[in-house]
């Protein structure tokens, strides 16, 4: 089964994620509050996927994407935005990102792209 690293620096974000990933049998890695230790965590416990918020303190997810790229060409990340960060998504993709999902979360939308991305 998957495993997923969880990244949003708002805790209350990440336990949604958490119950909508778990409820559907996906494995959690672990979870990060800021791109700093997500890129920390990512190394460590070498997921198969990553969640990551765009918008959060110290290190922004679009920075932590691009370290975790650099760091590992085949990673797979699908970034979370609040509506209208659409220049935010673009880079993003751009950046290697593999999809996106908007908030506020629809557990079903959320289980199709991690799908799509890792099965």
């Amino acid at each position: 089964m998957a495993k997923v690293l969880i990244c949003d620096d708002a805790a209350f974000m990440r336990m949604m994620i958490k119950d909508i990933l778990t409820k559907n049998g996906y494995e959690i890695a672990g979870e990060a509050e800021n791109g700093a230790i997500a890129v920390e965590k990512y190394s460590e416990t070498k997921p198969d996927l990553v969640l990551m918020d765009i918008t959060m303190p110290e290190m922004d997810g679009i920075q932590a994407l691009k370290k975790i790229k650099a760091n590992d060409p085949g990673a797979m990340v699908i970034m979370c935005s609040a509506m209208g960060q659409q220049a935010m998504v673009i880079e993003a993709i751009q950046s290697g990102a593999k999809d996106f999902i908007v908030k506020p979360f629809q557990a079903d939308r959320v289980i199709e792209a991690v799908k799509k991305v890792v099965g």
